[in-house]
Formats: C-alpha cells, sequence, structure tokens
C-alpha cells in the first residue's frame, strides 16, 4: 500500500542579501537569495518575544531569472517551493549538508518598486511568475439585467 506524504514550504520574509544568479554547464539560470521570517509570541509572564529564522530559498531556470532582476535585499516576497536536502564534498575533503527551500512561485510583496529601483513593466508572458495587480472589471449596462433575469428564473444570484 502506498502512504502519502507532503513538502511544501509556504514563507513570507525579507531578503536577507541581494540574490546571486549563476548558470550551469548546461545553460539552465539558477538564482540563490537569503530569507528572514520573524514570529513573536507572549511569555506567561507577558513579556514579548521574538525568533528569527533565515532560510535559503533557491531558484531555477525564468524564475530564478526574474528573481535575480527584480528583487534586492530587504524586499519582501512570498514564498511558496518544497524543501530539499543536497550533500557534497568540500575542497577541503569534509562533507557538506544543506537544507533549501526550491522556489516554483515568489510573489513580490511591500509596494512599488522595479529591476534596481527603476518602475516595473513585467510583459504579460511573465504573468505566471509575477503577480500583477488586478484591474476591476468596468461595469457593463447588461450586467443588472443579467441579475434581474437571473432573479426571475430564482436563480441564485453570485456575489
Amino acid at each position: 500500500m502506498a502512504s502519502r506524504s507532503l513538502n511544501k514550504v509556504l514563507l513570507i520574509g525579507n531578503l536577507t542579501r541581494d540574490p546571486e544568479l549563476r548558470y550551469t554547464p548546461q545553460g539552465t539560470a539558477v538564482c540563490t537569495f537569503g530569507l528572514a521570517t520573524n514570529r513573536q509570541w507572549k511569555t506567561e509572564t507577558g513579556e514579548t518575544k521574538e525568533d528569527v529564522e533565515f532560510v535559503t530559498v533557491v531558484a531555477w531556470n525564468r524564475l530564478a531569472e526574474i528573481c535575480s532582476e527584480f528583487l534586492t535585499k530587504g524586499k519582501q516576497v512570498y514564498v511558496e517551493g518544497r524543501l530539499s536536502t543536497r550533500e557534497w564534498e568540500g575542497q577541503d575533503n569534509i562533507k557538506r549538508k544543506t537544507t533549501e527551500v526550491v522556489a516554483n512561485e515568489v510573489i513580490f510583496l511591500g509596494g512599488a518598486g522595479g529591476p534596481k529601483g527603476k518602475d516595473l513593466d513585467i510583459p504579460e508572458d511573465l504573468a505566471t511568475a509575477v503577480e500583477k495587480p488586478e484591474k476591476k472589471p468596468e461595469a457593463s449596462k447588461e450586467e443588472p439585467k443579467k441579475k434581474e433575469k437571473q432573479a426571475e428564473k430564482g436563480e441564485d444570484i453570485p456575489f
């Protein structure tokens, strides 16, 4: 019998450093950046405590290039992805191990800004990688008529 499992990470935090973009020998873009997340709680005595968690985030392909172009140290982002642990041997022959978040979605939060301070103008083909503000639909003259007809037929009117 197969067992179910889930490896999903959702984070909102601030970049601790500017993103670093590199390319693999095959030409695949990979971007890494540090993310700090904070949590606050009160002790039984009412004292407020705060804890910071530092996480390394890795983005691949076009998402890596977008992160490198638009993110800077201090920016707030939402990251969705999965945990990944990898091992390697350093030049000093010591084995090392790290756990990172491999991002499959990054949404820029916390105000305007663009590539290194320029105005943000994102092409339509990047809409899946970068969230753009939604335009409010213009009210049409036929919309009230449609609702009246639904009400006459006894259908529920969606809100």
